[in-house]
C-alpha cells in the first residue's frame, strides 16, 4: 500500500518509528510546480519529513514546517493537518529561472544556506479558532533534511530522533525512528537496541525508499525484531486554498489597492502557490467584494466550480 503512513514500536530495544510511502499523492505536488530535479527531491524529502514528524507529536491542528533560504530557493512550506492530508510548495529567489539546470545531487544546504542566513521553522496552528500559534525557530544546520530535522528535535524536543529520506519524480518516502524515554526509571530491557535500530536504518538506500511499501520496508530493516505495527494511514494531497480566502485576501489589500490593480489590468489573478489554481476577479466581483456580508455571500463568493 502506498500513499500511507505505517507506524511500529519495538517495545523490548525502546525504540518507535513511522515509515511513510507517497506516490499518487506526491505526483499531485510535482504536477503543478515546475521545478528543478534536486529542489524538486529536497522538497519530497521534506514532505515526508513532515508527515512522519507529524505522526508523532499529539496535537490537533496543523505542522507547518518552513525553510527559509538565502541560496537559490527562498522558501520550502509543508502544511500537515490532522487529516491525513498536505500540501506543500517551493518559492525560488526572484530572478531564479525555475527551469535552471541544478545538479540533482545537489545538497539541501547548497539551495537555502549558501551564504548562512537559513532558517528552519516548525508551527503547531491549533485546529480549534482562537487558540494561540506556537513556532519555533532555529538556525539552518545540516547539509540535508533528515539532518536539519534531527538536529532541531535534538535541541527543541530533546528526543533521539533519526530520519532516512529521499524523493523522485513519481514517489517520496522516509522512515523515522526515536528513542523512547524509560518508564519510571526502569531500565531498558534491551541496553544495545537503540544503536543497533540505527544501525538497521542506516541500511535502507534512496531506491528501496522510493519503490517499496512501508510494509516491506519494515520487513527488510527490522525482520529479526519483535514489533508491533499499527494499521497503515491512507494520506492525500488536499489545498485549502478557495474563492472565499482569495476574496478575503483582497479585502486586506483595501479597496484602494485593488482599483489601482484594475486600472492596469481587466483582472485581477490570484494564483494559489501549493496548488496552482487560479482566481479571477473581474471589476464587478471586486466592487462586490467591499458592498458588505451580503454581496460577499453572492455567487461570486460561492461558486462550488472554483472550489476544491
Amino acid at each position: 500500500m502506498t500513499d500511507c503512513l505505517q507506524r511500529f514500536l519495538i517495545r523490548p530495544a525502546a525504540v518507535r518509528g513511522e515509515v511513510v510511502s507517497l506516490s499518487a499523492a506526491w505526483r499531485e505536488v510535482v504536477d503543478r510546480h515546475v521545478l528543478p530535479a534536486a529542489v524538486r527531491d529536497r522538497l519530497g524529502e521534506l514532505v515526508a519529513a513532515a508527515l512522519l514528524l507529524a505522526a508523532t507529536i499529539k496535537f490537533d491542528g496543523t505542522l507547518i514546517l518552513q525553510i527559509h533560504g538565502d541560496g537559490p530557493v527562498a522558501l520550502y512550506v509543508v502544511e500537515c493537518p490532522p487529516d491525513g492530508s498536505f500540501r506543500a510548495t517551493v518559492r525560488m529567489r526572484d530572478g531564479v529561472d525555475p527551469a535552471i539546470s541544478i545538479p540533482a545531487e545537489t545538497p539541501l544546504s547548497a539551495l537555502v544556506n549558501a551564504n548562512g542566513g537559513g532558517r528552519f521553522a516548525v508551527t503547531l496552528e491549533p485546529r480549534e479558532r482562537g487558540q494561540p500559534v506556537t513556532q519555533g525557530i532555529v538556525p539552518f544546520e545540516g547539509e540535508t533534511v533528515a539532518q536539519v530535522l534531527e538536529n532541531y528535535m535534538a535541541r527543541s524536543e530533546q528526543i533521539p530522533t533519526r530520519l532516512w529520506l529521499a524523493a523522485n519524480a513519481t514517489l517520496a518516502g522516509g522512515v523515522l525512528i526515536q528513542r523512547l524515554p524509560t518508564q519510571g526509571g526502569l531500565p531498558v530491557e534491551d541496553t544495545d537496541g537503540w544503536p543497533r535500530i540505527q544501525h538497521l536504518g542506516d541500511t535502507i538506500t534512496a531506491t528501496e525508499l522510493c519503490s517499496v511499501t512501508p510494509q516491506e520496508i519494515l520487513h527488510r530493516l527490522f525482520w529479526q525484531e519483535s514489533k508491533e505495527e499499527g494499521e497503515p494511514r491512507p494520506l492525500h494531497f488536499a489545498c485549502r486554498c478557495s474563492r472565499e480566502r482569495v476574496g478575503g485576501m483582497l479585502k486586506m489589500l483595501g479597496e484602494t489597492e485593488v482599483e489601482s490593480i484594475l486600472t492596469e489590468r481587466e483582472n485581477v489573478e490570484v494564483r494559489c502557490d501549493f496548488c496552482n489554481q487560479a482566481y479571477t476577479f473581474d471589476a464587478v466581483d471586486c466592487a462586490q467584494l467591499f458592498l458588505g456580508p451580503e454581496a460577499v455571500s453572492s455567487d461570486v463568493m460561492t461558486d462550488p466550480k472554483v472550489r476544491h
